[in-house]
Order: C-alpha cells, then structure tokens, then sequence
C-alpha cells in the first residue's frame, strides 16, 4: 500500500494515495459525506488499479487533509480536486464521484472539461428535491442532539443500504462495532459543513454544457438517491446514460461492487 503522501493545494494539506503504476489517463475517486478515500480500498482500488493508475485522497477536514473552518460549496471542493491535479501535474483525468463525490465532479466537469475525460456519477444528484433537504437538515439536527454520532449512524444504514441487507444483524452490528471503534471520518461540525453544501448544490439547469461522456449509476432499491433524480439528470445530459443495478441500495459500490466494477471499467474502456 502507498505510503501516507500529502500534496499543498490552496495553502492546505491534501492527504492524497496514488495506486496502480499504468500510463493512461488516470481515475479520481471522489468520496461522498462523512467518509475518508480509506472507503474506496476494500472493493473499487483493488479492481480498478489493475488497468489503470487510480488517485484516492480526502476532502478538506478528512483524515489528513487540513482544513480551515470556514463553510464551503461543493465548487469549493471541485476546485480542492483541480487543485491537486494541478499539484501532482496530472493533466487530465477521469472523475468517479459519489453522493457529495458526484456533485464535485460535476463542477469539475462543467468549470474545467479540458481537465475531465469520462464521468462516472453514482447515487447522487443535481438539485435536492424537499425530501432531500428535509434529511440532510435531520442529519444536521441528529448531530446537535447526539454529538457521538451514534443516532445519526443508525438512521444513515436505514437509508443507504437494502432491506435484504438490513436483515443481516450480524453485518450491521459489525459495521456499528467498527463505526464505534474508528470513530467518524468527519467530526460533527465539518459534517454539518458538508451537508450544507449538498444542500446548496445545484446544477440542474447547467447540465446541458457538461459535454462529457457521463455514466449515472444508482441502485435500484436507493432510497436516498432514487432512479427518478439519475433519469432526470439523465435526461438533461448531452452525452449521458444510466445504469440502474438491482439488488442494490444506496451503497451500490459495496452492495453489488463486483457487477458496479464491470460496469465502470466497460465505461472507462469504450474508445475516446
């Protein structure tokens, strides 16, 4: 495994791993709320640095990336992942971002498409309808009743993962016990932060200048993020089309990760 490996982008440290050794344009995983690029090593690093160089690094307040306490838009955090490209003198590269991952790599894509080959979008979206900023505002509200997270933890596995995977008590106290063991990723207060820039996203209407070939990816059973809100993205894209993979809850790249693998690498793959 790479070494710990930081990168200076804005003033701040960016904690930042490159695995796989190929030529090529290289892919960026874009990490979603309250988690670390540590996510990413168990299912899609190990699969996708076979073929191809893959970058994997945390967003500001995140593990090793510093932070400076101000409030930020998911453009802010586009321009943190340009940034590092700029830094490691990476010219051009292919952006799988999701949730909060997939808003930064719209922004990429709309702000700098020299930079950005292929998109990969995976349960997010382009503008929150009522019923997401009603639970990203009961995400903030969890916090400030119960800064240990624990409430706030429990109510996340309701809406990210399927009910067949609900069903396995055995998993989901697992990933309690190690959620409580590690800690969060992100402290309370950053977030709060992060949810304020999911809630402040909106690309809806800019959709149609992304001129990128883009793949939507979302689980059939999403609650968080459903079919309807990648079809409405889907239907605004230049260049876009949508996979919709069964079996599968919020957390698609865990739930069906080796079928979601096969997916991207087909996409990544096709002639540019």
């Amino acid at each position: 495994m790479p070494a710990m490996a930081f990168a200076r982008v804005a003033g701040r440290k960016v904690h930042y791993e490159l695995h796989g050794e190929h030529a090529g344009v290289p892919l960026v995983l874009v990490m979603g709320v309250g988690g670390s690029c540590q996510g990413w090593l168990p299912f899609q690093v190990p699969a996708f640095a076979k073929r191809r160089r893959v970058l994997i690094y945390d967003h500001r307040g995140v593990g090793g990336s510093e932070d400076d306490g101000r409030p930020f838009t998911t453009r802010d955090l586009a321009a943190d992942l340009l940034g590092l490209l700029d830094a490691l003198r990476i010219e051009r590269a292919d952006l799988l971002g999701a949730f909060m991952g997939g808003m930064v790599a719209q922004h990429a894509g709309l702000d700098r498409p020299e930079r950005v080959g292929r998109l990969v979008l995976v349960g997010t979206y382009a503008r929150p309808d009522p019923k997401r900023r009603l639970l990203l505002e009961q995400w903030k509200e969890m916090l400030r009743a119960d800064r240990s997270q624990d409430l706030l933890m429990r109510n996340r596995l309701l809406w990210t993962l399927r009910d067949e995977t609900l069903d396995d008590t055995e998993l989901v106290e697992a990933m309690i016990a190690f959620f409580r063991r590690d800690g969060p990723a992100a402290p309370p207060e950053l977030f709060e932060r992060q949810c304020d820039a999911c809630l402040g996203h909106d690309l809806l209407d800019r959709l149609g200048a992304l001129h990128r070939p883009t793949l939507l990816i979302c689980g059939e059973h999403d609650q968080l993020t459903p079919p309807r809100l990648h079809r409405q993205m889907g239907e605004r894209l230049p260049d876009g089309r949508l996979v919709v993979l069964p079996h599968a809850g919020h957390l698609v790249e865990v739930e069906t990760a080796e079928r979601f693998n096969q997916v991207v690498e087909q996409f990544l793959d096709e002639e540019r």
